[in-house]
């Protein structure tokens, strides 16, 4: 009987480890750049002289010159999986955060400093576009402003609010749809578009999801102002 009971002991303890396992995973968000070559390297053992390999700021493949703000970021993922936004190593935005929703999300930058000052997130599906209207006209001279799509991000869009976002240097957000998906790196006041946007249309042909596209991803380095 004693053996018995120690046996339903024991596997009552690995029971218990292998739930509290399974739920850590479920409550941490996986990275999308998690990638098995990093776990094989982990787990070798390290030879005698060698190194570990470079983290870069954000993950990013290669750091970024000196004057220059490393980035890095993901649309949503369908309407399951918020976007991600960082910027010199610290997540601005993210399902982990809870600072994220349907809609546009929005990051404010201070173009000097490189710090965060506002992150929202505006409903193009059952929102108003008035307070967006709002924010975007609100936004200061020197600003980075970061922008990804998470669902559907231009139902209530106007052309108002569109005209407001190309000022800021984007080229796509004209043409931006039903379920697009789309991320942007721009600016208050610059003076040329940006070279830091990707889109994705909405497609039954070439949709990765039922109903979306496949997320993007996009990383850079983007000039801190120096006047």
């Amino acid at each position: 009987m004693m053996r018995t009971g120690a046996i339903l002991k024991l596997a009552a303890l690995i029971f218990a480890f292998l739930l509290a396992v399974f739920l850590a995973f479920q409550l941490l968000e996986i990275n999308m750049d998690f990638k098995l070559s990093s776990v094989i390297s982990r787990s070798m053992p390290v030879s005698e002289g060698s190194t570990k390999p470079v983290r870069y700021k954000c993950g990013l493949s290669k750091s970024c010159p000196a004057g220059n703000f490393a980035f890095k970021m993901a649309s949503g993922a369908a309407s399951v999986v918020g976007p991600r936004v960082c910027l010199e190593d610290k997540l601005l935005m993210s399902g982990v955060k809870n600072n994220v929703g349907r809609g546009i999300n929005v990051a404010l930058v201070n173009g000097r400093t490189g710090e965060a000052t506002k992150t929202d997130s505006f409903d193009m599906w059952a929102g108003d576009v008035a307070p967006f209207i709002k924010f975007l006209k609100e936004i200061e001279d020197g600003t980075i402003v970061m922008m990804a799509s998470f669902d559907d991000p231009s139902t209530k869009l106007n052309d108002e609010a569109r005209k407001l976002i190309s000022d800021l240097g984007s080229s796509a957000v004209s043409n931006l749809g039903f379920r697009d998906n789309w991320i942007f790196v721009g600016g208050k006041g610059i003076k040329t578009k940006s070279p830091f946007e990707q889109h994705i249309k909405n497609s039954a042909d070439t949709n990765k999801f039922d109903g979306w596209p496949e997320v993007l991803e996009m990383e850079g380095c983007v000039p801190q102002r120096q006047d």
